[in-house]
């Protein structure tokens, strides 16, 4: 409680100087310097500005208006113009003054309304840089023979230089850290992972191991609590570490080498055909067909210094068990860190940081409380059927690597229907294993099923019949990022869908989702958007990224995202892990990743941004992975507002 009082403490004492501040600049009022271009105007404008937070000013333009003349107000066809520069207009103007009746307006027929001696007018605005310039145009009308002049004048409103900074800065970090939004799905997916490792046939026969080493290396509760905690740090560690260090070699070479990598091992069709490979022989394994283990002089190397003591020992027995099971946890492991690589450097780390700390918590927990073991079920046929069940997911999760591989280079073996079939049959082939209707070499004969099995069958059966839609066109929203998109649909009910984009460049091998128009390539989009004065929707994209295909199915597809993408916008979506060669011999996803890294600093997919026609003013973002559709139409939002 003294240890939370006092941090309590310490925020308030940071936060209080700053909000003194912040209170201060909110109440200045700042007076702007006003020049009228007539000497003799009939009228004088006094420019005032108050702050209302941050970046945002009520600003008042009172006019004086001499004696013998009269002005108008908004809603009159001779209303004042006003004109901003470095701001954007908040709102509607408002008028706190009421004007007073006279006579019967010519245009309209209805009654006209005048300012005798003094007019208001309040606008408020959004700063982007100080000074604020602007322009005032007021008709000024004789009361007596209503002969009317033009009266322009100038204004010019310095800020608080420091305020404008500060609002920059913060719109920046929220900008930054809505790019770099954490994939809780992707952490969540670590987690259980992490758990269901446990049960794997290389894992769970190092729990006695862990059980017996700890029950006669400590000599007292307090040391035995010790030996378990550092025990699992040091699981976690030797996860973690590793992945860390290429953090450590981005910032070391001021290179962003860590995100490269990572970036290629999710998205280039080598290392995904090789993980493919592995899963497949994994798969094999798993269904008995041979077994895999690690060289045998690595793990008695480590066995033996485990029997050393201290904690050196601790450490290699924590290797011990990393190598022993490695066997098993391999494949997820790299699941864990490929559903990872699309958000950004520090994804991997967090994920694989997750699945290690699920993994290490048991066996931390049986460290620490040794009696435990004797609550566990003895290894036996279950832990073979938990072998064959991890077979046929190798295999589902294995396709998803080949549809990478094959997305990218545009092979055309994976269409969306293929690929269901696969997984259908797989999945189906699952559901009759657990009742019993499959056996393999090592498997026990089952005489009759558990509840459990029975369950487990149910969903599974569950889940093939939902897929079964799927090869008649349906989007199975829950697996969108995991097989390959619409485009690649060769039949559907209502027909094969045209392509919308023909003609346009890259478009006969790259497709927009839902019948969007857009384009491919960045100047393409920019003539295209300037003819028609819209926005431009820059999807930094990729075929490999799981995470944009579930935008794409669960948010762009809302019927109030998708009139917005399709009317309001010109689409620009850069592919930066397509490997087909375009101009120069250059592969045109290493081309969008380089231009979208020096341009909008972005590395990880999926990340919009709104530009302005031209393409050179940034109105929004980036916005990466972030499912909330009301945070996506605001973010649609400013990009239209901020175009007008």
């Amino acid at each position: 409680m003294k240890k939370l009082f006092k941090s309590l403490m310490l925020t308030l004492a940071l936060v209080m100087p700053f909000a003194a501040i912040a209170e201060e600049v909110q109440n200045e009022q700042i007076t702007a310097k006003v020049v009228n271009e007539n000497a003799d105007a009939p009228v004088e404008w006094t420019v005032t500005a108050v702050s209302e937070g941050e970046d945002v000013y009520t600003v008042t333009f009172d006019a004086t208006i001499k004696e013998g003349f009269h002005g108008y107000p908004m809603t009159d066809f001779s209303a004042p113009i006003f004109e901003f520069d470095n701001a954007e207009l908040v709102g509607e103007m408002t008028e706190p003054l009421t004007p007073v009746e006279h006579g019967i307006d010519e245009l309209t027929g209805g009654p006209s309304y005048i300012y005798y001696d003094k007019a208001t007018y309040v606008q408020q605005i959004k700063v982007s840089e100080s000074p604020v310039t602007g322009f005032i145009q007021a008709t000024i009308c004789t009361n007596d023979t209503n002969q009317c002049t033009a009266n322009p004048a100038t204004f010019s409103i310095e800020f608080n230089s420091a305020v404008i900074a500060e609002a920059e800065e913060v719109a920046e970090v929220a900008e930054e850290e809505t790019s770099t939004e954490l994939d809780w799905s992707s952490i969540v997916q670590a987690i259980l992972w992490g758990f269901a490792a446990l049960l794997t046939p290389c894992v769970f026969p190092m729990v006695p191991m862990t059980v017996s080493f700890f029950v006669k290396g400590s000599q007292t509760p307090a040391q035995g609590r010790f030996r378990a905690l550092m025990y699992g740090l040091f699981i976690v560690a030797l996860y973690v570490l590793p992945i860390a260090v290429l953090v450590l070699l981005s910032n070391a070479f001021g290179t962003n080498v860590a995100g490269d990598i990572f970036n290629a091992i999710g998205t280039h069709w080598i290392p995904n055909l090789i993980f493919f490979v592995i899963f497949m022989v994994f798969a094999a394994s798993f269904f008995g067909a041979f077994e895999i283990t690690m060289p045998s002089s690595l793990v008695n190397k480590s066995d033996a210094g485990a029997d050393k003591g201290g904690l050196l020992g601790i450490f290699f027995m924590a290797l011990t068990l990393v190598l022993v099971s490695f066997s098993c946890t391999g494949p997820i492991v790299g699941s864990v860190i490929i559903s990872s690589t699309s958000g950004g450097v520090w994804m991997p780390i967090i994920t694989m940081a997750a699945f290690a700390i699920a993994f290490a918590l048991p066996f931390t927990v049986l460290a620490w409380f040794p009696s435990l073991l004797k609550n566990l079920p003895k290894s036996g046929g279950w832990l073979n059927s938990v072998k064959v069940v991890l077979g046929f997911i190798e295999v589902a999760l294995g396709l998803k690597f080949l549809m990478t591989a094959d997305q990218t280079m545009h092979w055309g073996l994976l269409d969306r229907e293929v690929y269901l079939a696969i997984w259908i049959v797989v999945f189906t082939l699952l559901g009759f294993y657990l009742l019993g209707k499959l056996r393999f070499a090592h498997d026990d004969e089952v005489k009759h099923i558990s509840v459990f099995r029975l369950t487990l069958a149910i969903g599974v059966f569950s889940f093939v019949v939902y897929m079964i839609p799927g090869m008649f066109g349906a989007p199975l929203n829950a697996i969108s990022g995991y097989i390959p998109p619409m485009s690649t649909q060769d039949y559907q009910v209502n027909g094969r869908v045209e392509n919308v984009n023909a003609g346009r460049k890259y478009a006969d091998f790259l497709h927009l989702p839902h019948q969007l128009e857009g384009h491919f390539d960045f100047e393409e989009a920019i003539e295209d958007a300037t003819k028609q004065n819209k926005p431009i929707f820059v999807d930094v994209t990729g075929h490999a990224c799981n995470n944009c295909r579930e935008m794409e199915t669960m948010v762009w597809s809302n019927d109030q995202v998708l009139p917005k993408l399709r009317d309001e916008f010109v689409i620009c979506a850069l592919y930066v892990d397509d490997m087909t060669k375009v101009e120069g011999g250059k592969r045109l996803g290493s081309i969008n990743a380089a231009f979208a890294q020096e341009r909008w600093k972005v590395n990880a997919q999926p990340a919009y941004i709104l530009l302005s026609p031209d393409g050179e003013e940034v109105l929004a973002g980036p916005r990466g992975y972030n499912t909330d559709i009301d945070g996506f139409l605001e973010f649609l939002q400013r990009g239209i507002d901020g175009n007008k």
